[in-house]
Protein backbone atom coordinates (compact mmCIF):
# COMPACT_ATOMS: atom_id res chain seq x y z
CA UNK A 1 0.00 0.00 0.00
CA UNK A 2 1.12 3.55 -0.69
CA UNK A 3 -0.37 7.04 -0.85
CA UNK A 4 -1.48 7.88 -4.39
CA UNK A 5 -1.11 11.51 -5.43
CA UNK A 6 -1.48 13.86 -8.33
CA UNK A 7 1.67 15.40 -9.82
CA UNK A 8 1.52 18.28 -7.31
CA UNK A 9 1.50 15.72 -4.42
CA UNK A 10 -2.21 16.22 -3.64
CA UNK A 11 -3.61 12.93 -2.39
CA UNK A 12 -6.00 11.09 -4.69
CA UNK A 13 -8.51 9.78 -2.19
CA UNK A 14 -12.04 10.57 -1.10
CA UNK A 15 -12.21 11.53 2.58
CA UNK A 16 -15.88 10.86 3.08
CA UNK A 17 -18.35 12.32 0.56
CA UNK A 18 -20.22 15.57 -0.10
CA UNK A 19 -23.09 14.63 2.22
CA UNK A 20 -20.76 13.57 5.06
CA UNK A 21 -17.17 14.74 4.44
CA UNK A 22 -15.56 12.72 7.23
CA UNK A 23 -13.33 9.65 6.98
CA UNK A 24 -12.33 7.53 9.98
CA UNK A 25 -9.72 4.82 9.47
CA UNK A 26 -7.37 2.63 11.51
CA UNK A 27 -3.85 2.73 10.04
CA UNK A 28 -0.51 0.99 10.47
CA UNK A 29 2.84 2.32 9.25
CA UNK A 30 3.94 -1.23 8.50
CA UNK A 31 1.13 -1.58 5.96
CA UNK A 32 2.82 1.00 3.72
CA UNK A 33 5.52 -0.06 1.28
CA UNK A 34 8.97 0.50 2.82
CA UNK A 35 7.38 1.36 6.17
CA UNK A 36 6.61 4.95 5.19
CA UNK A 37 3.93 7.00 3.51
CA UNK A 38 5.03 9.51 0.91
CA UNK A 39 4.81 13.29 1.13
CA UNK A 40 1.33 14.45 0.24
CA UNK A 41 -1.27 17.06 1.11
CA UNK A 42 -5.04 17.41 1.02
CA UNK A 43 -7.54 20.16 1.70
CA UNK A 44 -9.07 18.17 4.54
CA UNK A 45 -7.95 18.54 8.16
CA UNK A 46 -6.47 15.41 9.74
CA UNK A 47 -6.59 14.42 13.39
CA UNK A 48 -4.55 11.42 14.51
CA UNK A 49 -4.48 9.36 17.69
CA UNK A 50 -1.47 7.04 18.04
CA UNK A 51 -2.39 3.71 19.61
CA UNK A 52 0.90 1.81 19.77
CA UNK A 53 4.59 2.15 18.94
CA UNK A 54 6.06 5.39 17.64
CA UNK A 55 6.43 7.15 14.31
CA UNK A 56 8.67 9.80 12.76
CA UNK A 57 6.20 12.27 11.34
CA UNK A 58 6.94 15.34 9.21
CA UNK A 59 4.58 18.24 8.57
CA UNK A 60 6.00 20.96 6.33
CA UNK A 61 9.31 21.85 8.01
CA UNK A 62 8.45 20.32 11.40
CA UNK A 63 9.65 16.90 12.57
CA UNK A 64 7.82 14.97 15.29
CA UNK A 65 8.66 11.73 17.07
CA UNK A 66 5.20 10.68 18.20
CA UNK A 67 4.45 7.94 20.73
CA UNK A 68 1.46 5.85 21.75
CA UNK A 69 -1.12 7.94 23.60
CA UNK A 70 -0.28 11.17 21.79
CA UNK A 71 -2.19 12.86 18.99
CA UNK A 72 -1.55 15.24 16.10
CA UNK A 73 -3.47 18.04 14.45
CA UNK A 74 -2.50 18.45 10.78
CA UNK A 75 -3.95 21.54 9.14
CA UNK A 76 -5.55 21.84 5.73
CA UNK A 77 -3.08 21.82 2.78
CA UNK A 78 -0.05 20.92 4.93
CA UNK A 79 2.56 18.62 3.39
CA UNK A 80 3.09 15.54 5.55
CA UNK A 81 4.83 12.16 5.55
CA UNK A 82 5.54 9.40 8.07
CA UNK A 83 8.31 6.85 8.65
CA UNK A 84 8.75 3.67 10.66
CA UNK A 85 11.21 3.94 13.58
CA UNK A 86 13.73 1.12 14.25
CA UNK A 87 11.70 -1.35 12.21
CA UNK A 88 8.80 -1.23 14.70
CA UNK A 89 5.17 -0.86 13.71
CA UNK A 90 2.99 2.06 14.77
CA UNK A 91 -0.80 1.77 14.81
CA UNK A 92 -2.95 4.88 14.77
CA UNK A 93 -6.42 6.21 14.06
CA UNK A 94 -6.90 8.91 11.43
CA UNK A 95 -9.94 11.19 11.36
CA UNK A 96 -9.97 13.33 8.22
CA UNK A 97 -12.66 15.91 7.52
CA UNK A 98 -13.44 18.87 5.30
CA UNK A 99 -13.34 22.33 6.96
CA UNK A 100 -16.82 22.98 5.58
CA UNK A 101 -18.14 20.27 7.91
CA UNK A 102 -17.48 22.78 10.70
CA UNK A 103 -18.70 25.99 9.09
CA UNK A 104 -21.61 24.81 6.93
CA UNK A 105 -21.85 27.20 4.00
CA UNK A 106 -19.36 29.43 2.20
CA UNK A 107 -18.59 32.85 3.73
CA UNK A 108 -20.61 32.14 6.85
CA UNK A 109 -19.42 33.82 10.04
CA UNK A 110 -18.32 30.43 11.31
CA UNK A 111 -16.00 30.14 8.30
CA UNK A 112 -14.57 33.65 8.19
CA UNK A 113 -14.18 34.11 11.96
CA UNK A 114 -13.34 30.67 13.32
CA UNK A 115 -12.24 28.28 10.58
CA UNK A 116 -10.28 30.42 8.11
CA UNK A 117 -8.51 31.96 11.12
CA UNK A 118 -6.67 28.65 11.54
CA UNK A 119 -6.69 27.01 8.10
CA UNK A 120 -5.32 30.08 6.30
CA UNK A 121 -2.32 30.40 8.62
CA UNK A 122 0.57 28.38 7.19
CA UNK A 123 2.54 28.83 10.43
CA UNK A 124 -0.10 26.74 12.22
CA UNK A 125 0.40 23.72 10.01
CA UNK A 126 0.37 21.18 12.85
CA UNK A 127 0.34 20.64 16.58
CA UNK A 128 1.40 17.73 18.78
CA UNK A 129 -1.41 16.76 21.16
CA UNK A 130 -0.19 15.63 24.57
CA UNK A 131 -2.28 13.62 27.06
CA UNK A 132 -0.56 15.67 29.79
CA UNK A 133 -2.13 18.95 28.65
CA UNK A 134 -5.76 19.13 29.76
CA UNK A 135 -7.36 20.64 26.65
CA UNK A 136 -5.22 18.48 24.33
CA UNK A 137 -6.14 15.36 26.30
CA UNK A 138 -9.78 16.32 25.70
CA UNK A 139 -9.13 16.47 21.95
CA UNK A 140 -7.53 13.01 22.05
CA UNK A 141 -10.56 11.64 23.95
CA UNK A 142 -12.89 13.11 21.31
CA UNK A 143 -10.86 11.43 18.53
CA UNK A 144 -11.10 8.15 20.41
CA UNK A 145 -14.86 8.63 20.81
CA UNK A 146 -15.28 9.27 17.07
CA UNK A 147 -13.37 6.09 16.29
CA UNK A 148 -15.39 3.97 18.72
CA UNK A 149 -18.65 5.39 17.33
CA UNK A 150 -17.51 4.49 13.80
CA UNK A 151 -17.05 0.84 14.80
CA UNK A 152 -20.74 0.42 15.59
CA UNK A 153 -22.49 3.56 14.32
CA UNK A 154 -25.67 4.53 16.20
CA UNK A 155 -28.60 6.09 14.35
CA UNK A 156 -27.37 9.58 15.23
CA UNK A 157 -23.72 8.80 14.33
CA UNK A 158 -23.28 11.75 11.96
CA UNK A 159 -24.74 14.18 14.47
CA UNK A 160 -22.52 12.94 17.29
CA UNK A 161 -19.43 13.16 15.07
CA UNK A 162 -20.36 16.71 14.07
CA UNK A 163 -20.70 17.73 17.71
CA UNK A 164 -17.37 16.12 18.65
CA UNK A 165 -15.47 17.71 15.75
CA UNK A 166 -17.02 21.10 16.49
CA UNK A 167 -15.89 20.81 20.11
CA UNK A 168 -12.39 19.85 18.96
CA UNK A 169 -12.36 22.92 16.72
CA UNK A 170 -13.50 25.12 19.60
CA UNK A 171 -10.56 23.87 21.67
CA UNK A 172 -8.10 24.44 18.82
CA UNK A 173 -9.48 27.91 18.19
CA UNK A 174 -9.15 28.79 21.87
CA UNK A 175 -5.50 27.75 21.80
CA UNK A 176 -4.56 29.60 18.61
CA UNK A 177 -6.60 32.71 19.44
CA UNK A 178 -4.66 33.07 22.70
CA UNK A 179 -1.28 33.14 20.92
CA UNK A 180 0.43 36.52 20.38
CA UNK A 181 -0.88 38.05 17.17
CA UNK A 182 1.50 39.23 14.48
CA UNK A 183 1.49 39.62 10.73
CA UNK A 184 2.66 36.39 9.17
CA UNK A 185 3.36 35.51 5.56
CA UNK A 186 3.59 32.15 3.81
CA UNK A 187 7.02 30.59 4.01
CA UNK A 188 8.75 30.79 0.65
CA UNK A 189 10.77 27.66 1.34
CA UNK A 190 7.61 25.56 1.63
CA UNK A 191 6.38 26.85 -1.70
CA UNK A 192 9.79 25.94 -3.14
CA UNK A 193 9.58 22.42 -1.68
CA UNK A 194 6.20 21.89 -3.31
CA UNK A 195 7.59 23.12 -6.62
CA UNK A 196 10.49 20.65 -6.49
CA UNK A 197 8.27 17.71 -5.47
CA UNK A 198 5.83 18.51 -8.27
CA UNK A 199 8.64 18.77 -10.82
CA UNK A 200 10.14 15.45 -9.76
CA UNK A 201 6.76 13.73 -9.87
CA UNK A 202 6.19 15.04 -13.40
CA UNK A 203 9.63 13.99 -14.68
CA UNK A 204 10.71 10.98 -12.56
CA UNK A 205 10.61 8.70 -15.64
CA UNK A 206 13.06 10.95 -17.52
CA UNK A 207 16.76 11.74 -17.18
CA UNK A 208 16.47 14.53 -14.61
CA UNK A 209 19.54 16.69 -14.05
CA UNK A 210 20.29 18.78 -10.99
CA UNK A 211 20.71 21.80 -13.29
CA UNK A 212 17.11 21.40 -14.45
CA UNK A 213 15.70 21.08 -10.93
CA UNK A 214 17.69 24.07 -9.63
CA UNK A 215 16.69 26.18 -12.63
CA UNK A 216 13.03 25.25 -12.10
CA UNK A 217 13.05 26.84 -8.62
CA UNK A 218 15.57 29.56 -9.51
CA UNK A 219 18.36 28.65 -7.08
CA UNK A 220 21.92 27.39 -7.52
CA UNK A 221 22.72 23.66 -7.60
CA UNK A 222 24.47 23.53 -4.24
CA UNK A 223 21.62 25.36 -2.49
CA UNK A 224 19.10 23.09 -4.23
CA UNK A 225 20.88 19.96 -2.91
CA UNK A 226 21.24 21.36 0.61
CA UNK A 227 17.64 22.59 0.74
CA UNK A 228 16.12 19.32 -0.49
CA UNK A 229 18.13 17.10 1.82
CA UNK A 230 17.33 19.31 4.81
CA UNK A 231 13.58 18.86 4.41
CA UNK A 232 13.33 15.46 2.73
CA UNK A 233 16.15 13.68 4.63
CA UNK A 234 17.42 12.23 1.33
CA UNK A 235 19.11 13.49 -1.82
CA UNK A 236 17.20 14.42 -4.95
CA UNK A 237 18.65 11.38 -6.73
CA UNK A 238 17.56 9.07 -3.89
CA UNK A 239 14.06 10.53 -4.01
CA UNK A 240 13.82 10.03 -7.78
CA UNK A 241 14.75 6.35 -7.33
CA UNK A 242 12.14 6.10 -4.57
CA UNK A 243 9.49 7.57 -6.92
CA UNK A 244 10.47 5.20 -9.72
CA UNK A 245 10.14 2.15 -7.49
CA UNK A 246 6.82 3.31 -6.04
CA UNK A 247 5.39 4.01 -9.48
CA UNK A 248 6.53 0.63 -10.74
CA UNK A 249 4.52 -1.32 -8.15
CA UNK A 250 1.06 -0.97 -9.74
CA UNK A 251 2.59 -1.81 -13.14
CA UNK A 252 3.98 -5.05 -11.74
CA UNK A 253 0.55 -6.00 -10.42
CA UNK A 254 -1.00 -5.24 -13.82
CA UNK A 255 1.22 -7.91 -15.37
CA UNK A 256 3.60 -5.75 -17.42
CA UNK A 257 6.98 -7.31 -18.11
CA UNK A 258 9.89 -6.30 -15.88
CA UNK A 259 11.86 -5.14 -18.92
CA UNK A 260 9.03 -2.88 -20.08
CA UNK A 261 8.40 -1.50 -16.59
CA UNK A 262 12.08 -0.62 -16.15
CA UNK A 263 11.92 1.62 -19.22
CA UNK A 264 8.50 3.06 -18.34
CA UNK A 265 9.65 4.37 -14.95
CA UNK A 266 13.03 5.67 -16.07
CA UNK A 267 15.64 2.97 -15.43
CA UNK A 268 18.36 2.51 -18.04
CA UNK A 269 18.33 -1.30 -17.81
CA UNK A 270 16.15 -4.03 -16.26
CA UNK A 271 19.18 -5.16 -14.24
CA UNK A 272 19.58 -1.74 -12.63
CA UNK A 273 15.84 -1.63 -11.93
CA UNK A 274 16.07 -5.01 -10.23
CA UNK A 275 19.06 -3.91 -8.17
CA UNK A 276 17.35 -0.74 -6.89
CA UNK A 277 14.04 -2.56 -6.41
CA UNK A 278 15.66 -5.15 -4.13
CA UNK A 279 17.40 -2.41 -2.15
CA UNK A 280 14.07 -0.67 -1.49
CA UNK A 281 11.66 -3.60 -1.29
CA UNK A 282 13.84 -6.44 -0.03
CA UNK A 283 12.93 -8.75 -2.91
CA UNK A 284 13.07 -8.90 -6.70
CA UNK A 285 10.28 -7.42 -8.89
CA UNK A 286 9.18 -10.95 -9.87
CA UNK A 287 9.06 -12.06 -6.23
CA UNK A 288 7.02 -8.96 -5.33
CA UNK A 289 4.53 -9.76 -8.08
CA UNK A 290 4.15 -13.39 -7.00
CA UNK A 291 3.66 -12.36 -3.37
CA UNK A 292 1.06 -9.68 -4.00
CA UNK A 293 -1.02 -11.11 -6.80
CA UNK A 294 -4.06 -13.14 -5.64
CA UNK A 295 -3.97 -16.88 -6.18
Amino acid sequence: MQIHTEKNRKEIKHHGNYEFPVHVSPESIRSYEQGSFMWHWHREIELTWFISGMIEYYVNDKKYLLHAGEGLFCNSNALHSGYMVDGQDCEYISVTFSPRFIYGYENSLLQTKFVDFITSNEYWHSLRLSPDVEWQAAVIRHIQKIYHLSQNPPTDFELQVHLLLTEIWRLLYGYYAALPSKVQHPKKHLQRLRQILTYLQEHYDQDITLDEVAEHVNICKSECCRFFKKYMKMTIFEYVLFLRIQNSLPLLLKGESVTKIAGMVGFSTPAYYGQIFKRHMGCSPSQYRRTHLPE
